[in-house]
């Protein structure tokens, strides 16, 4: 799906969905929230301004328009977009749609709780939601 090489632990924790403009998408593998993870295909980027300023910029469009388009589709409260890196040193930006009352609402994400992986009809339906999502974003893949 992509020439760049994904950190071990992106591909244990993720599962690929598609391609963008300038990301690799994939679905963590946690059934308690929607959520996406960006993947610049960018050899040795390590933070948001080691790109070129296309790329970032890029690279927010691309989170802001899947981000809108999951809270309008999917239904949620908030949107967390975060790149944490601390564990994943590869530059990967978290796109997770919160809900009220979800397990780890009103905190962060992230040490909460024992992610609970898709079964395998759970994952199909989600893939398919998502991709017909992404594929309803008309300017996301004519950019």
């Amino acid at each position: 799906m992509t020439d760049v090489t994904l950190d071990p632990r992106l591909i244990e924790d993720s599962l690929p969905l598609t391609e963008l403009p300038l990301c690799q998408l994939r679905l963590m593998d946690d059934t308690r929230y929607p959520w996406l993870v960006l993947i610049p295909r960018r050899t040795g980027v390590v933070e948001v301004f080691d790109m070129s300023e296309d790329d970032q910029q890029q690279l927010w469009r691309e989170a802001g328009l899947l981000g809108r388009a999951i809270k309008e589709t999917l239904g949620g409260d908030k949107l967390n977009i975060a790149t944490l890196g601390n564990l994943v040193p590869q530059l990967h930006l978290h796109v997770v749609l919160r809900r009220e009352g979800d397990d780890a609402w009103p905190g962060p994400v992230w040490g909460q709780g024992q992610a609970e992986p898709y079964d395998l009809d759970g994952l199909a339906a989600m893939r398919d939601r998502l991709l017909a999502i992404v594929d309803g974003i008309d300017t996301l893949r004519g950019s």
